[in-house]
């Protein structure tokens, strides 16, 4: 094998360990509220969402495109392979520092963090245009509409079915959570599984195995939703108590407006924006929205403080250990 083949596949291996840290870091995306209100039993759950990433993945073509080539501009070369590889690599180890400590931050921020980083590192050219429009403006707005449209969902589940009596109610809110949980599932690939693809694509056409770095081959989709649904199916539980337990006390009503609101602007960003936007951001803003119905104080703001921190800190911190781990593989891909 040539060395470039072998630094693609180097590439293309830490994307996919990206991938599976993803998987069991954000399955708490998907499910945390639907195990937290029984809706779904813990192994079910993760099964369900296992099959909705999986399907999810073929659908986020245009996120996959805005990370392969809208984020960096690389030239083709071996060199630039190896600031990809230590991108990811700085994503991964955020994943696996938050993971640790049981908070919900965004494995999406960190990846695109980490190839910035990298790629200042290596005075590379970041597009910071796109990163405006495609991640910044999202990253701002995507808590704020989760959290607006939470409480705007669940004061409108409270109206409709205010003459409800709680049991029958809370008994077929665990069956639409179902569906909910499901639909969070599939938009949860659109758009992680979707950045997968897009470092692959991206490796691929600087290692220049590719001419035309927004042409997605169908095994990257395969691949990359296959092992996302294997780390979802492995569980991120510190992070699923978390978000199901720790921000508010859910009931099944709260949980299928938090999972409704959350899928909806999932599928809207990739689908018609086709924005690279954080699945983690948006679920927990959203359960904040819902929780804020009953009281202010009913949401527990110091877990949701340190939630927020984590996503400040996200961006910078996987930006600076993709830098360091720049220089520090810097050899291998001379």
């Amino acid at each position: 094998m040539t060395p470039e083949l072998i630094a693609v596949l180097a590439v293309i291996a830490v994307a996919l360990a990206f991938d599976y840290t993803n998987g069991f870091h954000d399955a708490a995306n998907a499910i945390a509220t639907s195990i937290s209100t029984r809706a779904l039993t813990p192994r079910v759950a993760l099964a369900m969402a296992a099959v909705g990433n999986f399907i999810g993945a073929h659908f986020g073509a245009e996120v996959a495109k805005t990370v392969g080539s809208g984020l960096v501009k690389l030239p083709t070369g071996t060199a630039s392979l190896g600031i990809v590889f230590a991108g990811v690599i700085g994503a991964i180890t955020w994943n696996l520092i938050t993971w640790y400590f049981g908070l919900p931050s965004s494995s999406s921020h960190a990846l695109i963090g980490g190839l910035v980083g990298s790629t200042i590192a290596a005075s590379g050219t970041v597009l910071w245009s796109g990163i405006g429009e495609s991640v910044i403006i999202p990253m701002v707005l995507s808590p704020m509409i989760g959290f607006l449209l939470g409480y705007i969902v669940m004061i409108a589940v409270q109206w409709i079915f205010r003459k409800g009596h709680p049991g029958k109610l809370n008994r077929g809110f665990r069956w639409a959570q179902t569906a909910s949980a499901a639909a969070m599932s599939v938009g949860h690939g659109m758009q992680d599984a979707a950045k997968t693809i897009g470092i692959v694509v991206l490796a691929l056409y600087v290692g220049g195995y590719q001419d035309d770095p927004g042409f997605i081959p169908e095994w990257a989709f395969w691949t990359s939703a296959a092992v996302l649904a294997a780390g979802t199916y492995a569980g991120g539980w510190r992070i699923i108590r978390t978000l199901g337990r720790k921000i508010i006390d859910l009931k099944p009503p709260e949980g299928f407006a938090a999972e409704t609101v959350a899928s909806g602007v999932l599928y809207f960003n990739a689908l018609v924006l086709g924005a690279p936007i954080s699945t983690t951001h948006t679920i927990t803003s959203a359960i904040m929205g819902v929780g804020a119905t009953k009281r202010l104080s009913a949401v527990r703001w110091g877990v949701a403080g340190n939630i927020v921190g984590a996503w400040i800190l996200t961006f910078p911190a996987a930006g600076s250990i993709g830098a360091l781990m720049y220089f520090l593989a810097r050899p291998l891909f001379s």
